[in-house]
Order: C-alpha cells, then structure tokens, then sequence
C-alpha cells in the first residue's frame, strides 16, 4: 500500500499544479519581452535549439546578431532549424552540432570540439529536457531525467565555465539561464537515490531533475559571485507551452492538451520571451543577475531550494558522479 501511495502522489502533485498553471495562464497575459539591444560579436550555445522554445531562442538571438550554436540530439531536425533561420535572416550565423545530454561522452565531445574553434562564448541556455519518459537508463548508467535535464547540462556548464569566464567583463557579463519548470515546487531530492532505483516514478523523476536544476543554478551563482567571476547563473520558468515536451502525458490528458493548447498553453515564442529576457536584459547585467524568473519577473520559489546545505550536498555528489573530483 506504501509503495502504491508513493508512486500514485507524486502523479496528483503534479496535475494539480498542472491546473493551478492552466488556469493562472488563462486569465493572465503571457510577458512580452521588450525590444532588446543588438547583440552583435555574442556567442551563445543553446541545447535543444531545433524545436519548441530552443528554437524561438535561437531564432530571436540571431535576428539580433548572435551567433548561435545548437547543441541537439537530432541532427535533422537542428539542420532544418538552422535552414529555416537562415531563410528568415540573410544575414544570421546559426549552425547545429551534435550533443546528447543523455551520453557524458557525447558532452564532452561536443565541448571539445568547441573549444577547438577558440571562439568565445557569452550566453549558455540550458534549454533541452524530457518530461515523464518511461523508466531507462543511459549509457552511463543514469535516470532519463536526472541525466538529460540536471547531470547532462552540469557537466556541460561545469567544462565550459573557464571559456564564459574569459569572456565576461565588468558591465557585459555573461550568462548562464537554466530553463527549469515550476514542478521544481513539488520536487524533492533523494540524495541517496538520485537515479530513482528504489520504486521508479516519472513523475517524482522529472519534479527532481527541476528541483536539482535551480539548486545548481543558486549554488552556482554563489559560487561565481564569491570568486568575483564575471559570470551569472539564473533559472526560467517558461511556463506551459504548446511543445513536444508533453507527448509522454496519460493519453486522455494528451488528448484533451491536443485539443485545448491554444486556449490554454503558450506559445513556443511567448515561453522563449522570459528565456531571452534573462539571456539578452541589459536590466540584468552583473549583479542583477541570478535568480528565479517567470513572466519577466523575479520570483520566490520554495525553501528547499534555498537550502545551502542541500545545494552544497547536490553540488558535491553530482562532481563525484561525474569524476570532477
């Protein structure tokens, strides 16, 4: 019975505050981000670029003169991302390279060759996830979401914290924006079973992998603003939006999604515009950075995700499961 409940609550947390967002978004108007500076000589990478609210990312950081990259799983669907932009904006430099967030290998790969190219690089948006997968593991041995929304895109920041570091200065900082998602509110960290081995639930494994991602993004800014780095860490709540993410939902509430996504979720483009607030705002250079934003505004979110005990542990167990330490 135990077991039952345990599996069962998390599923009922999770579409409650599913509805209590629904309704929230429905009867309020979704953030319009304003005119933003050109950003011309910027670099950024942003992983899962090729769709949903990557893709709006992308596609608004070049019409303003950045040169994106985008780091992807899917190599088609990235280089018909990059066609599509391109299209769009004569003039955008957009290219696509592979990265599987899933693979540690594939990470470092991808920072590799990266760093290969000694570009410089001013904007990190650790945008790619999954959400309620079937229970798997990758290569590496990690549950899908704790590996692909939490560890993938630790081990990427931490390889290429030295290269945004350098090219950070006083007055332009660069930046690191963590696409995280209000289920972080009723996530709890298993510090003992971060892989979920001990009675699996896609949706207590998802709520976790959002909860890690603002204790890495708060610890991480701390950690950055101690050494005096010109580098600052924030995390995003895009809201719901009208993206593939939901299509491993329970079929009659996939469904019913289907059906009224335009009434009630986001579009791509309205989820991106907090993203790209928080990337691109001259309002949040320095030390107005950091932080927890949704619907363009800074917000407070739950205790534990303040906890410095629990960000210090998280951080620590996350390098020792990477061989950082």
């Amino acid at each position: 019975m135990f077991a039952f409940w345990s599996h069962l609550l998390p599923v009922i947390k999770l579409y409650l505050l599913g509805l209590k967002v629904l309704l929230t978004q429905l009867f309020s108007r979704p953030f319009r981000l304003p005119v933003m500076p050109r950003q011309d000589g910027k670099v950024a990478i942003v992983t899962g670029g090729g769709s949903g609210i990557g893709y709006e990312v992308v596609r608004h950081m070049a019409r303003l003169g950045v040169h994106v990259i985008i780091g992807g799983r899917d190599e088609q669907e990235g280089l018909v991302a990059v066609r599509r932009i391109c299209e769009e904006y004569k003039e955008a430099r957009v290219e696509f390279k592979k990265l599987d967030l899933a693979s540690l290998q594939s990470v470092h790969q991808f920072v590799q060759s990266f760093k290969q190219r000694r570009l410089p690089l001013h904007i990190l948006v650790n945008n790619a996830g999954v959400m309620l997968v079937p229970e798997g593991r990758t290569e590496d041995g990690s549950e899908q979401h704790f590996a692909v929304n939490y560890l993938g895109h630790f081990l990427l920041t931490w390889l290429l914290l030295d290269t945004l570091k350098d090219a950070g200065k006083c007055g332009l900082f660069s930046r690191v924006v963590n696409v995280s998602s209000s289920a972080h509110r009723i996530g709890k960290i298993r510090l003992h079973d971060l892989n979920s081995r001990q009675g699996y639930s896609a949706h207590a494994a998802y709520c976790q992998s959002k909860l890690a991602q603002l204790l890495f993004s708060s610890h991480l800014h701390q950690e950055l603003q101690r050494g005096g780095f010109p580098v600052t860490s924030c995390a995003v709540d895009p809201g719901m939006v009208d993206t593939a993410l939901y299509r491993h939902l329970w079929t009659p509430l996939r469904l019913a999604q289907s059906a009224l996504a335009r009434l009630l979720l986001r579009t791509p483009a309205e989820g991106a515009a907090t993203v790209l607030h928080a990337a691109l705002s001259p309002a949040l250079e320095g030390e107005c950075g950091g932080g927890y934003w949704a619907d363009g505004c800074r917000q407070m979110t739950t205790p534990p995700t303040f906890d410095p005990q629990l960000q210090l542990s998280l951080w620590e167990t996350s390098l020792q499961l990477l061989g950082l330490q």
